[in-house]
C-alpha cells in the first residue's frame, strides 16, 4: 500500500485566483484513509477567508455579468474542455482524496457534461413578457442571478457537486465560493484552478476548504445570496438555522436509506450485480445513492441471495490505485468504529442474520480503514439497521410478498432520495414508480445522474433540485418588470 506519498507540499485556500496557506482557519493534515498516513497538509477557512472570498466573488460577478452572453458561454465551453483534459489527474486526486477506488473515481467526466449542459443555457432567453388584465401595459418577467452563492461539498463527491451545482451557478451568472470538507479537498482545489486557467474571472469560483466554522461564516455572510448544501441532516439543520438569520435561501440535498425492489420477473443475474455495486460495494458504500434496503419476493429470496453474496465476495479488495480493485476503504478511523458498532448492535439485537462481512480488515490492510462488505439477510424493516443511514458497505436484505407489500416497505422510511426497481414488467414499473416517495426511481439500472435530469429529494432526503432546468432555475431569482402605457 505505497500509492498515497506520505508527505506533500501544503495546499492553499483558491481566493481570487491566489493561494492563501496562512489562514485563520489553521491547518489541517489529511489523512489518506487506505493507509491511515498524513498525504497532504491542507489550509482551512476561517471567517476572516470566508469574508475575502465573498468580497472576491462579488466583484468577479460583476464583471462576469459585463460579459456577452456568447462570451460567457464559450468560457464555459473553454472550462470543459480543460476538465476534459484533466480527467485521469481529476480520477488520481479523487483517490488519494478518499481512497475511491480508481475504477470508481472518474467522476470528472460528471464535471465535463454538465458545464458543456449548462453552457447551452447561457445565451437562450429565459424571460417572458405577459398582457395584464385590464391595461396595455407591458409586463416582463425575467429570471436574474442570485449573486454570490455558497456551495457545501461533502467529502465523497465534491467533483459531482461542482458539476450539478457550480456549473448551473455560473450559468445562471453567479459567482461561486465551494466549500469542500477538509476530509477531501484537493481535486476541489484543482478545479479552481483550472477555472482560473480556463479564462474565467479570478474569484469567480473561489475554494476554501473549512470546517464547522467555516462553513458556518459561509452560511452566515450577509453578501452570501443563497446556499447549496449536500450532507447530512443533522448539518442541514445547523445550516438552515445559520441561514435563518438573514433569510437566506438554502438547497439540500440530504441522505438516503434507499429501497432496492426485486421482483421475481427480473433477470436476478442483473438485478444481483446492479445491487452489488449500489451497495455495499460502490464508495464502500458511502454515497447518498446507497441502495442499502434490498427487498426481494419470496419466490425469488434464496437463489437472490445466493448470487448478491457470491458477487459481493467476488470483488477485489485492496489498493484503490490499482484499476482491478472495486471496494476500498471507509473515510476515516472514526467512520470504521461508528460503522463497527452498528453492525455489533445489529447482531446484539437480532436485527437479521449477518450472511457475510462485519468486521475490520487485517494483514496488509489492518492499517486502512477498511470493513469487510456486510449483508445482513432477512431484516425487520423497523430495525436500526434498516432505518438508519449507515453509510458504509452494509445492507439489509428484506422480503416480501406482493406488490403492495414492497411498495409499503420501500416508502416506510424518513428518507426519500432514490429508490430502484428491477423488473421486466413494463406496466409493473411504471405503476410502482408511481408510488414511490423518492426524488429518482431507477428501473434496471444504477443511479446515473446527467445534467437532463433533475436530482432531488422527498421528505428528509432534502428539497430543491440539481440538474435539468429545474436546477439552473435553483440559481435564478424572478423580477417582474411592468413598463406603464399611457
Amino acid at each position: 500500500m505505497t500509492s498515497a506519498p506520505a508527505t506533500s507540499t501544503a495546499a492553499g485556500l483558491l481566493i481570487g485566483g491566489d493561494r492563501v496557506t496562512n489562514s485563520s482557519g489553521g491547518m489541517h493534515q489529511h489523512i489518506y484513509p487506505a493507509t491511515g498516513l498524513p498525504n497532504a497538509t491542507v489550509a482551512l477557512a476561517g471567517a476572516a477567508e470566508i469574508d475575502r472570498a465573498v468580497d472576491s466573488g462579488t466583484q468577479a460577478q460583476r464583471e462576469w455579468m459585463s460579459l456577452t452572453v456568447d462570451r460567457r458561454r464559450d468560457l464555459l465551453i473553454d472550462l470543459a474542455d480543460v476538465v476534459h483534459d484533466h480527467l485521469d489527474e481529476f480520477a488520481r486526486l479523487n483517490v488519494h482524496d478518499y481512497a475511491v477506488p480508481l475504477s470508481f473515481a472518474g467522476t470528472a467526466i460528471l464535471l465535463e457534461r454538465f458545464l458543456r449542459h449548462f453552457a447551452g443555457y447561457v445565451d437562450k432567453p429565459n424571460g417572458v413578457s405577459t398582457p395584464v388584465n385590464g391595461s396595455f401595459d407591458i409586463n416582463i418577467i425575467e429570471r436574474e442571478p442570485y449573486g454570490v452563492v455558497g456551495v457545501i461539498a461533502p467529502w465523497n463527491g465534491a467533483l459531482a457537486v461542482a458539476a450539478s451545482c457550480v456549473a448551473p451557478a455560473l450559468a445562471a451568472g453567479n459567482a461561486v465560493v465551494l466549500k469542500p470538507s477538509e476530509l477531501a479537498p484537493l481535486a476541489a482545489l484543482r478545479f479552481g484552478e483550472l477555472c482560473i486557467e480556463a479564462g474565467l474571472p479570478p474569484g469567480l469560483v473561489n475554494v476554501v476548504p473549512a470546517q464547522a466554522a467555516g462553513g458556518e461564516a459561509l452560511v452566515r455572510h450577509p453578501n452570501v445570496k443563497k446556499i447549496h448544501f449536500t450532507g447530512g441532516g443533522a448539518t442541514a439543520r445547523r445550516v438552515l438555522v445559520a441561514a435563518a438569520a438573514d433569510l437566506t435561501p438554502v438547497v439540500a440535498e440530504l441522505g438516503g436509506k434507499s429501497a432496492n425492489i426485486v421482483f421475481d420477473d427480473a433477470d436476478l443475474d442483473a438485478a444481483a450485480m446492479m445491487a452489488a455495486h449500489q451497495g455495499p460495494l460502490m464508495q464502500s458504500g458511502q454515497s447518498c445513492a446507497c441502495a442499502s434496503r434490498i427487498l426481494v419476493h419470496d419466490r425469488v429470496y434464496d437463489d437472490f441471495v445466493e448470487k448478491f453474496v457470491a458477487v459481493v465476495g467476488s470483488a477485489k479488495i485492496g489498493d484503490p490505485f490499482d484499476p482491478a480493485v472495486a471496494f476500498g476503504p471507509v473515510i476515516s478511523a472514526g467512520a470504521a468504529d461508528r460503522i463497527v458498532t452498528e453492525i455489533d448492535d445489529a447482531v446484539t439485537h437480532a436485527s437479521g442474520e449477518l450472511v457475510t462481512g462485519g468486521r475490520r480488515m487485517g494483514g496488509e490492510l489492518s492499517q486502512g480503514y477498511y470493513i469487510e462488505p456486510t449483508v445482513f439477510a432477512g431484516v425487520d424493516n423497523a430495525s436500526a439497521i434498516a432505518q438508519t443511514e449507515t453509510f458504509g458497505p452494509v445492507v439489509s436484505i428484506i422480503r416480501f410478498g406482493d406488490e403492495s407489500e414492497a411498495v409499503q416497505i420501500a416508502n416506510d422510511t424518513p428518507y426519500g432520495l432514490n429508490a430502484f426497481v428491477q423488473t421486466n414488467d413494463l406496466t409493473r414499473a411504471h405503476r410502482v414508480a408511481r408510488q414511490l416517495e423518492s426524488g429518482s426511481v431507477w428501473i434496471n439500472t444504477f443511479s446515473d445522474i446527467s445534467p437532463q435530469g433533475p436530482y432531488g429529494g422527498y421528505k428528509q432526503s432534502g428539497f430543491g433540485r440539481t440538474g435539468g432546468l429545474a436546477g439552473l432555475h435553483e440559481f435564478l431569482q424572478i423580477k417582474n418588470i411592468r413598463i406603464g402605457m399611457r
